[in-house]
């Protein structure tokens, strides 16, 4: 098992190291203190199903259904410029600090948290890519395929989970207004430039 979980482990930290809009926007929320535990299960939990199908042999999705990958591209680029249109706004408009107190008012509600997160992650077919096809075809390498999928399985969890619990540790950070109107931006662009990336690929 050991000579398949941690190759597994492995492919599936170093793919989702990168800083994408998903994880800009676990990022964000650890920050916010809002929703976090739901959302970083939703996130692992739907990396978890794609791997799952990765290894059982779906890779090829794209190819049996016609239209499947254009359908992805361009929904999700449009879902990415909606999103940074906004961020960008908010970095124009907003001066105002991550409060103290999470508690205090001004939290989104749970249901539209969910229903964003879940776009970040099944509307990018980077995450088709990444998950059902690469770590798919990678553990066909294998004998023990099974091992190998719970390895990657188990790095979305340690990722998501250190991702949005260990953001509280820059809370003091961004407690300045600045600090605040910076990420937005940061967001704001990085969806901009994969949604570019989408179109153009």
């Amino acid at each position: 098992m050991t000579s398949s979980f941690f190759p597994g482990f492995a492919l599936g930290f170093s793919l989702i190291l990168a800083i994408g809009a998903q994880n800009a926007f676990v990022l964000r929320q650890g920050l916010r203190h809002e929703h976090v535990l739901p959302v970083v299960l939703t996130c692992a939990v739907s990396d978890a199903i794609l791997i799952a199908a990765g290894v059982a042999g779906f890779g090829s999705l794209a190819q049996v259904v016609p239209g499947f990958e254009t359908v992805m591209r361009y929904g999700g680029a449009a879902f990415l410029v909606w999103y940074g249109t906004r961020s960008l706004i908010s970095a124009w408009r907003s001066h105002a600090g991550l409060e103290a107190d999470p508690r205090n008012g001004g939290k989104t509600a749970l249901r539209t948290v969910l229903l964003t997160v879940l776009a970040f992650t099944w509307l990018n077919p980077h995450v088709y890519l990444d998950t059902v096809v690469l770590i798919g075809s990678i553990s066909a390498q294998y004998d023990d395929r099974l091992s190998f999928a719970l390895g990657a399985m188990t790095a979305s969890f340690v990722f998501f989970f250190a991702l949005g619990y260990g953001a509280r540790l820059l809370a003091p950070v961004f407690a300045r207004p600045r600090a605040w109107q910076v990420l937005d931006a940061l967001i704001g662009l990085t969806m901009w430039g994969i949604a570019l990336k989408l179109v153009t690929m």
